[in-house]
């Protein structure tokens, strides 16, 4: 083992879907991730333990589950899991002279494990980083996992977060099968992946793998969820648009910008300030000349009653500062990390500052006090928490210099202006294994919290590195939830497995180029297998100036980002959707069918609050049986149905498009229809306003009218889209909707604010029959939403016998009910198929409250 001491090797299958094994250290306690921060098992008595010791040479052993077994030799120590359903070999970390990996080893600063894995294996995760070869793992490119304050716009580098886990993708004789391995470990580690095998190299703690065994990528989400926490519900605005930008000088930029979306009619609920609002870059501040708060609370007033909201952003660092309250009260609660006993000064953009120990429980306390009286100063809607992997613009250990500025008026903010020494004289500054840190292997203090520094309970910044944001969303979800009942909306950008339990993210600094608009869809993906799916990048870059054509192609894929926001740096020109007309016309045409799907990411977030399930996904999280999506990382679905195909480069104003077997509708005009046989790349026009949306067969889709606000769009009525195979004669589709009081705290059935309703369509023996079945009826009846239009694509037509009951009810009137039929068009006749005809029927006029079940049905037409 390569290790002093015996090794505790305790082994449990969690629930019939998950196996744990847990490796540590017998003789001494090891640090692990916090049992408070992220609620799980102890792993068992010593009593329970296989493997007490090397000397004992146990032969290998089998346990199993419902779905995995494992097995294990002791000398040399090795491990394997197996699913049981097919008798593969999911992680085996025993090796042999012709593996390019070495043995196990468990020191005190250095841990190393390694797995087989097969050639074909499609693997996911191990983030957060920017990913030039797209979503799929690149063998021997570097994944660090240690949370930084690097640009996203740095690529193979450890960026804001740190997710250890990883899913494995098979295709066996045709068919798919998923599982996803977690380590459970906070310290700084390389994992290298060599396409036939995976390496950790990890400073620390212990091996706490858990195994999910999927099998569909959706259960393995779903597993991993239920594991790590669901996804946090979110406030219905928070699909809305957001606006915001580093350097809106005062309060009446920031009204010129909201009258100037209304002025342009694209859609915008939330409006952002980045720091410019706080006076001298000091959290829970507001800067009176530029931000008067006479002035202000009144605009809040006014955005309020429309029903837009405001956010502004926190930095951790607390301005060291005699005269500022927030710093003498956390003083005075003792709640600072320390070094050598006093509070470890580092620098960010007020200058010097000390770091909250989000650890120690009287910290909390005291950041739910400032959030209270910040609160009550500016009623802010959400926080938005940056900067915290922890960044600091120095290194080492620091001192306020005597008769300098600093910061300087002059130069930029991020330079250091402390005076600091390096600190190299201990273990835990200067490893004895040096992590790839920042993409360049620099010391891993370097430009954060000294490692050696201390945070409650002697636990070493070393260890707890990579949870600082992780600790700080849970103590900011904490705040919010105390203030005024309401669900908190928290945006961070450093994370940690769990952190979307509390938090959305966005993808941090990244530029306005093309290829950083190709990285967004894939770290965008990747952030929804990690059980963060309220993701987005900054729209149209956040430095330097995009071009015109850029940002009207972003925001045609930003508009479907589950979060939609632009946002700019300082020193960039404005780059407001209405700056340019076109870029304006690209915002209405995409962010209004935004709107309208609103009533389908809200029940898609619903779903991911009680599934973990993706709100944005991979095409082969619907098709897990066809390799050639497992590496596509240009297209993407909303939720199980809608594929956005999105024009990435320069001057193509066509796309080609894969498409798996199937039918798909044009979501903007669904008289075009593509029918693929197997998986087919086609090419479908996307001149410049234009983004190809396509809805699968087999759904129905609730939509609503959209509008420029999400409070207005979510009131108006609703319209279903039944989507049928084209020219089918016989089939089925489904879909639902989940509505509710969308800020209270608790996004579930049964609270009596809220109502879920299940949508069903058949077609069978010439004739169709769409229903629905509702749960909780009474919120949905109280609030007065009706059904207007139901859409059904595919069939052939509607012949006659037209019925509409309610509640089991028939509906005697039908005169304001119209009933349309649109022969739908083919782009690309099949060869050598006679594609069937197929119809779009409109049946509009109808009032059907969507608290009450309903069903309606008609006989399909035969045309000639």
């Amino acid at each position: 083992f390569n290790g002093s001491g015996e090794i505790l090797f305790p082994l449990r299958h969690e629930t019939g879907d998950r196996l744990r094994v847990h490796i540590t250290d017998a003789e001494k306690q090891r640090w692990e991730v916090p049992y408070n921060l992220l609620p799980r098992d102890q792993p068992p008595s010593l009593k329970q333990t296989i493997g007490r010791s090397r000397k004992n040479l146990i032969t290998a052993s089998e346990y199993s589950s419902s779905e995995l077994i494992f097995s294990y030799i002791p000398d040399p120590f090795g491990f394997a899991v197996k699913r049981k359903s097919n008798g593969q070999t999911l992680f085996n970390s025993s090796g042999d002279e012709s593996d390019p990996y070495g043995s196990f080893v468990f020191k005190d600063q250095y841990l190393e494990i390694s797995t087989r894995l097969p050639k074909d294996a499609s693997l996911y995760g191990l983030g957060e980083n920017t990913q030039p070869h797209g979503i799929k793992l690149y063998p021997n490119d570097p994944y660090t996992l240690y949370t930084t304050d690097v640009s996203a716009i740095n690529l193979n580098t450890d960026l804001y977060g740190s997710h250890p886990v990883y899913m494995d993708l098979r295709n066996v004789n045709g068919e798919g099968s998923a599982h996803a391995v977690l380590l459970l470990n906070s310290n700084g580690m390389d994992v290298v992946y060599r396409g036939s095998s995976l390496t950790y190299k990890v400073i620390g703690g212990v091996f706490d793998f858990y195994f999910f065994p999927g099998p569909s990528p959706l259960d393995v989400v779903d597993q991993y969820t239920a594991f790590i926490g669901r996804p946090a519900p979110m406030p219905y605005w928070s699909f809305g648009f957001h606006q915001c930008r580093w350097g809106y000088h005062n309060l009446s930029v920031v009204e010129d910008v909201v009258e100037n979306y209304k002025a342009a009619k694209i859609p915008l609920d939330v409006i952002w300030n980045d720091d410019d609002h706080m006076d001298g870059h000091k959290d829970f501040t507001l800067n009176q000349q530029n931000y008067p708060r006479a002035k202000l609370l009144p605009f809040l007033e006014k955005i309020h009653s429309e029903g837009m909201k405001y956010i502004v952003i926190i930095d951790p660092g607390i301005g060291v500062n005699s005269t500022y309250g927030v710093y003498q009260r956390g003083l005075a609660n003792d709640v600072f990390i320390k070094y050598e006993g006093k509070p470890y000064l580092a620098q960010v953009w007020p200058g010097a500052v000390n770091f909250p120990d989000f650890l120690n429980p009287k910290t909390v306390e005291w950041w739910g006090d400032e959030v209270k009286r910040f609160h009550e100063l500016v009623p802010v809607d959400g926080l938005w928490i940056d900067m915290n992997e922890a960044s600091n613009f120095c290194s080492g250990l620091c001192t306020i210099p005597e008769g300098k500025k600093c910061p300087s008026v002059t130069g930029p903010g991020w330079e250091c202006c402390l005076d600091c020494k390096n600190i190299t004289k201990t273990r835990w500054d200067d490893p004895p294994y040096k992590i790839n840190a920042s993409g360049s292997q620099v010391p891993i203090g370097y430009k954060t919290i000294a490692t050696s520094a201390v945070h409650y309970n002697g636990v070493l910044e070393y260890d707890a590195h990579s949870l600082y944001g992780f600790s700080q969303s849970i103590a900011t979800h904490k705040a919010l939830q105390g203030l005024q009942g309401k669900r908190p909306f928290i945006l961070t950008r450093s994370t940690f497995v769990g952190s979307g339990h509390y938090a959305a993210h966005w993808t941090g600094d990244n530029k306005g180029t093309w290829d950083d608009l190709k990285y967004s869809i894939s770290t965008m993906l990747n952030f929804g297998i990690f059980g963060v799916p309220m993701v987005g990048s900054d729209i149209c870059g956040f430095y330097p100036a995009p071009t015109e054509e850029l940002c009207n192609r972003w925001i045609e894929v930003g508009a479907f980002y589950p979060f939609s926001r632009d946002h700019a740096n300082y020193y960039s020109p404005r780059q407001e959707l209405y700056q340019w007309k076109s870029v304006a016309e690209s915002a209405r045409n995409a962010l209004g069918m935004r709107y309208k799907l609103l009533p389908y990411l809200y029940t898609l977030s619903y779903e991911a609050h009680i599934t973990g399930a993706p709100i944005a996904r991979p095409l082969f999280f619907s098709f897990p049986n066809i390799t050639e999506l497992y590496g596509l990382s240009t297209q993407f679905l909303l939720g199980s149905s809608l594929m956005v195909s999105p024009v990435l480069d320069k001057g193509n104003t066509e796309v080609s498009a894969l498409f798996p077997p199937g039918t798909w509708y044009s979501l903007f005009d669904m008289t075009q229809v593509i029918v693929s046989e197997e998986p087919h790349y086609h090419t479908v026009p996307a001149p410049l306003h234009v983004i190809n949306v396509h809805l699968y067969q087999g759904a129905i889709i609730p939509m609503q009218q959209g509008g420029l606000i999400s409070k207005q769009a979510r009131m108006t009525p609703f319209s279903l889209v039944v989507t049928f195979p084209a020219g089918a004669t016989e089939g089925g589709a489904k879909g639902n909707l989940f509505l509710d009081e969308d800020e209270l705290p608790d996004m579930k059935l049964g609270n009596g604010y809220s109502s879920y309703i299940e949508f069903y369509a058949n077609a069978a023996e010439g004739a169709v029959k769409v229903w629905s079945e509702v749960q909780e009826s009474k919120f949905a009846l109280e609030k007065g939403w009706v059904i207007e239009k139901v859409t059904v694509l595919g069939l052939n037509g509607i012949g006659g016998a037209f019925t509409v009951e309610v509640d089991g009810n028939a509906v005697v009137d039908t005169s304001n009910i119209e009933i349309s039929t649109t022969e739908q068009m083919f782009p690309e006749k099949l060869e050598g198929k006679n594609t069937k005809r197929s119809a779009m029927v409109e049946v509009k006029g109808l009032q059907l409250p969507v608290g009450k079940k309903f069903a309606m049905s008609w006989k399909m037409g035969i045309k000639g």
